[in-house]
């Protein structure tokens, strides 16, 4: 049973790489709860980071699914200067590991690397994730995202589809 739910919650995580890379942008977002958090938060120090997405600095952080709404919006509107062209993305998912927070809700954590290719160059991004899940028919839908990204020092802009 336990095998059944760690597969159905790695299949899930790299769905949402292959939509992500696929710029499926309409079905990616289906995957967010509307009331989902998505942040990235600023290291403040070599190895701490903040922690409070509404009193410190974030690299990315919106409050619920509206954000990430209008920042996809933005993306197919082809007037973000920053994503224009978009990067080529390549998406992979390692350790995945799942506790049960409650009946209805599951935390996923896992390591991915994203590799970006955009004006002739390659680049990665590399960290932690860590999901809060809840069922949703035969699948998942994230509650929240944070993303601990371990390469911050970077040399292009950092967008949602780098994570």
């Amino acid at each position: 049973m336990m095998a059944d739910l760690q597969r159905s919650v790695e299949q899930f995580l790299y769905r949402k790489s292959e939509l992500c890379d696929r710029r499926q942008w309409v079905d990616y977002l289906e995957l967010f709860d509307e009331n989902s958090e998505f942040h990235i938060p600023q290291w403040d120090s070599e190895h701490v980071y903040t922690t409070d997405p509404k009193r410190s600095m974030s690299l990315i952080y919106y409050a619920d699914r509206a954000g990430l709404e209008d920042r996809v919006f933005r993306l197919g509107t082809g007037k973000s200067a920053a994503s224009t062209p978009l990067p080529r993305t390549l998406h992979q998912i390692s350790n995945v590991m799942i506790q049960q927070v409650s009946d209805s809700q599951l935390e996923a954590k896992c390591k991915w690397v994203t590799h970006v290719y955009r004006f002739g160059q390659s680049s990665y991004f590399y960290g932690d994730a860590t999901y809060l899940l809840k069922p949703v028919g035969f699948s998942w839908v994230i509650l929240k995202k944070h993303v601990i990204l371990l390469n911050d020092t970077i040399d292009s802009v950092l967008d949602f589809y780098h994570v």
